[in-house]
């Protein structure tokens, strides 16, 4: 069995990291580069970098703090929020990223999913999904696509979105969960499953964990490939190395920490 991931999330608003609950009430909470730094030495296997304003304000990604964060660590890292075109995809992988995360972009215009396979590859272009429940007709999975950092919502069914975009070539799916997004009450298992099962490329759980039982949880009842952590480590709730070897201890295959 393929070991699972665990991927703290940077969520950056004017060069410093930030969070929310349910993409609302954002707090600062200091340096996204020290944080990064932070959950490599603890034992990340990812590191995720949105910038969660860059869509709404029509704006591309602050390219400098990709840079430092890339010179920060030695793992792969991932970087979404307003990228609208090849040629921004490829300024963030020249900056250091891995990865780009393609989201309001992609919905608003599908085929760039497919060019930016094209030019980098699936590996390297992964789908930030947002997702809330819904009852709209147009929504026969329960859920909707919202875009914008939270703010539009699409009415386009994230099941039939997700199945599309990896019909166009994503190589990932980040799946988060707007109504559990920094709750901590646990990931949304119903909409991560649903998912998980329907594609065959690897989906990232999002949205909700607040203690080493949740993320058990996606990553077993969810079949989530991954799980994304943020308020968990960033408020200093838990150490990587800690949700690690809880993960190991029961049973979860994952890289250790050392």
């Amino acid at each position: 069995m393929l070991s699972k991931r665990l991927i703290p999330c940077l969520d950056v608003r004017d060069g410093l990291l930030t969070k929310g609950v349910k993409f609302l009430d954002n707090q600062n909470l200091g340096d996204p580069v020290e944080a990064a730094r932070r959950y490599y030495l603890e034992g990340a296997d990812e590191i995720v970098f949105y910038d969660i304003t860059a869509s709404a304000e029509g704006r591309g990604i602050f390219l400098k703090v990709v840079e430092k964060v890339a010179e920060a660590i030695f793992i792969p890292f991932s970087v979404g929020g307003g990228l609208s075109s090849v040629s921004q995809m490829r300024d963030v992988l020249l900056a250091g990223a891995e990865k780009v995360s393609l989201n309001s972009a992609a919905v608003k215009n599908p085929p760039l999913i497919a060019e930016a396979a094209t030019a980098f590859g699936s590996q390297a272009v992964v789908l930030g999904l947002d997702a809330r429940k819904s009852a709209l007709p147009s929504c026969p999975s329960g859920y909707e696509v919202v875009i914008n950092g939270g703010r539009l919502a699409t009415g386009q069914d994230a099941l039939a979105w997700a199945l599309e975009a990896e019909r166009l070539g994503v190589g990932e799916i980040c799946l988060n969960s707007i109504d559990a997004d920094g709750t901590q009450d646990g990931y949304e298992l119903t909409v991560t499953r649903l998912i998980s099962e329907a594609v065959t490329v690897p989906v990232i759980a999002s949205g909700g964990a607040g203690e080493p039982r949740h993320l058990l949880e996606a990553l077993t009842i969810g079949q989530a490939s991954a799980a994304l952590v943020a308020s968990i480590v960033h408020f200093r709730q838990y150490e990587i190395r800690v949700l690690k070897k809880y993960l190991q201890d029961h049973g979860c295959p994952i890289r250790p920490s050392d």
